[in-house]
């Protein structure tokens, strides 16, 4: 029997833009459509973020979190919802006095980058283990506020994917483990591909999945160009899978994609090539210990 494979779709992320596509969804919309569409082609989880309706730039509002999830939840009661909390974590330091936070800045208090997973409660939420440059910014996730967030998502049900951008990522999210802040078999998620994180090569991939503990359910991915190589490198590692808009917005070299179905599509494709099999959303649950 083939092994069964998580197919994880994130449909437009934070960072890709209009410019670089102007088919990403950013209404409400939008995003719930580009996740039904994503269950319908084998995605069994949907990864999201949410964006200004107007100005398609990112957003953090708790109303628009809700929206989607209602929109979706209206056509499609199975599909697993896993919600970011990674905004908010950034830093921008000022010109004249870098200890001053400039523009870009969206730092806020951890109890507030989850507000809106303790009111939603989706199956999964992300829980961003990163502290590292990000272009000429900085992403901050200190110990203490990724403990703080880390206990508000177990006080609500909600189970965590550890979103590990580099190795010390990893030792951080074990001590964590060690001392019991994630409970149950841990979800992990590797991402390569970020500059000065983790690279987009078999090598990184692989010395990243040997750290985790043993019975996490992991999946690795990469972003741009390295987003097909690396869901297949994950598939060979033994792990899951994830694509969409938020990593990448081409189907092939110099063509856009049609959307996040025509992504996960091609997701399947690869898998089903390789002679895996993908698993249902009933499979995925039972794999992640999530209830029914």
């Amino acid at each position: 029997m083939a092994r069964k494979t998580i197919i994880t779709c994130a449909v437009t992320g934070n960072l890709t833009t209009r410019e670089q596509h102007s088919g990403l969804p950013a209404t409400p919309e939008e995003i719930a459509t580009a996740c039904l569409e994503a269950a319908d082609a084998g995605a069994a989880i949907a990864h999201i973020h949410v964006r200004d309706p107007q100005t398609a730039k990112p957003s953090m509002e708790l109303e628009l979190y809700a929206l989607v999830v209602e929109l979706i939840r209206q056509k499609n009661t199975d599909l697993i919802l896993n919600i970011t909390t990674g905004p908010g974590g950034r830093f921008v330091p000022s010109d004249a006095d870098p200890s001053v936070a400039g523009p870009g800045t969206t730092i806020l208090p951890p109890e507030k980058r989850v507000e809106h997973i303790a009111r939603l409660k989706p199956e999964i939420c992300t829980l961003d283990f990163n502290t590292m440059n990000s272009g000429a910014q900085v992403v901050i996730n200190t110990p203490r506020n990724v403990r703080i967030m880390a206990e508000i998502i177990r006080d609500n049900g909600v189970k965590p994917e550890l979103e590990l951008f580099d190795t010390g990522d990893i030792v951080l999210a074990n001590d964590f483990l060690k001392q019991g802040l994630i409970e149950g078999a841990p979800m992990c998620s590797l991402v390569t591909g970020v500059k000065y994180g983790l690279p987009s090569t078999p090598d990184a991939m692989a010395m990243a999945s040997r750290m985790l503990p043993p019975n996490a359910a992991w999946t690795g991915f990469g972003v741009g160009r390295w987003a097909f190589p690396m869901l297949v490198q994950s598939w060979l590692l033994g792990g899951h899978v994830r694509i969409g808009m938020e990593d990448t917005v081409y189907i092939g070299k110099g063509q856009l994609t049609t959307g996040n179905g025509e992504l996960t599509a091609r997701a399947r494709e690869f898998i089903e090539k390789l002679g895996g099999e993908v698993a249902s959303t009933g499979e995925a649950r039972q794999m992640l210990g999530l209830a029914d």
